[in-house]
C-alpha cells in the first residue's frame, strides 16, 4: 500500500507510523481483534457495561497517545486497538441498540467520516497522516480512524447479513477492494493521500470480516473457533509484530546517536 509522505523522510517528532507492509498487516489484525473482542463482552456481559468498558478503556488509550510526544509503537497500537473494540461497539448500538438497519448505518457513518474528511482538510489543508505533529491534527486523525472503524463495522456487516454473502463470503470480497486502490495508486496516479484512506477503510471489514469466519458458529457460516480464542490469538500476534516494530525503532535510533 502507498506512504503518503512526500519527502521521504519521517520526522522524529511524527505521531503515527510509516507506512509499511508491517502498518496494513497489523491494522488488518486489529480489526479482527476489535470486532471478536466486541462481540464476546456484548455476549459476556451486560451490553450497557460492555459499552462502558469499552469507552473507558478507549479513552484511556486515547489519552496516552496524545500525553506522548511522539511515535512509540505499543503506545499507538495500543490505541488503534481500543478504537477497534469501541468503534465496533458504535456501530453495534445503533443496529442491536435502536434497530437502525446496516444500509442506514452504513450511509450514517460514511457521512460522518467524510464530514470529518471536510473538516479537517478544511482546517489544516492537509489530509496527510505524516503532518500529526499538533494536537489539532491529531484529534481529526483520530475522529478520522473512529469513524472508519465504525463505517468498516456496518459495511461488513452489511454485505455478510444484508446482502448474505456470509463473512467468509465478505472477507473475500474485501480482499479484492482492498487492492483497488493500491493498483490505482502504482498504475493510474492516484493520490497517495487518497489511496492510502480509501485503503485503510476497507481494512476494517477486512479483518472483522475474517475475524468472525473463525469465531461464530458453524450455523452462522464460522469455524466456531469461538470469539475469545479469536480475540487472543489475533491479540498475541499484534502484540509480537508491534514488539518487532518497537525493536527495529530502537535500533534506528540508536544508529542515529552514533551517527551524531
Amino acid at each position: 500500500m502507498p506512504s503518503t509522505r512526500a519527502d521521504g523522510v519521517r520526522s522524529l517528532v511524527s505521531k503515527v507510523p510509516e507506512v509499511t507492509a508491517l502498518f496494513w498487516i497489523i491494522k488488518v489484525l486489529t480489526t479482527g481483534m476489535g470486532e471478536t473482542t466486541s462481540d464476546y463482552l456484548a455476549h459476556t456481559l451486560d451490553p450497557v457495561i460492555a459499552v462502558g468498558i469499552g469507552a473507558l478503556c478507549f479513552a484511556g488509550a486515547l489519552a496516552l497517545q496524545f500525553r506522548v510526544k511522539r511515535y512509540i509503537p505499543w503506545v499507538y497500537w495500543l490505541a488503534v486497538a481500543m478504537v477497534s473494540v469501541f468503534g465496533t461497539m458504535a456501530a453495534d448500538v445503533l443496529h442491536v441498540g435502536l434497530g437502525v438497519p446496516y444500509l442506514v448505518s452504513t450511509v450514517f457513518y460514511a457521512a460522518v467520516l467524510a464530514a470529518v474528511f471536510f473538516l479537517w482538510h478544511r482546517t489544516e489543508r492537509t489530509l496527510s497522516i505524516h503532518s500529526i505533529h499538533t494536537p489539532r491534527r491529531e484529534m481529526f486523525y483520530w475522529a478520522a480512524v473512529l469513524a472508519t472503524f465504525a463505517l468498516g463495522t456496518a459495511t461488513g456487516d452489511l454485505t455478510a447479513v444484508t446482502l448474505k454473502l456470509g463473512y467468509l463470503g465478505s472477507g473475500v470480497l474485501f480482499a479484492v477492494v482492498i487492492a483497488i486502490p493500491a493498483l490505482a495508486y502504482w498504475k493510474f496516479g492516484l493520490k497517495a493521500i487518497a489511496a492510502f484512506w480509501a485503503a485503510y477503510i476497507v481494512t476494517r471489514p477486512l479483518g472483522a470480516s475474517f475475524a468472525d469466519w473463525m469465531g461464530v458458529s458453524h450455523e452462522r457460516g464460522g469455524l466456531d473457533w469461538g470469539t475469545a480464542q479469536v480475540s487472543i490469538g489475533w491479540a498475541a500476534a499484534i502484540a509480537v509484530l508491534v514488539a518487532v516494530l518497537a525493536a527495529r525503532q530502537r535500533r534506528s535510533e540508536t544508529v542515529a546517536t552514533v551517527s551524531r
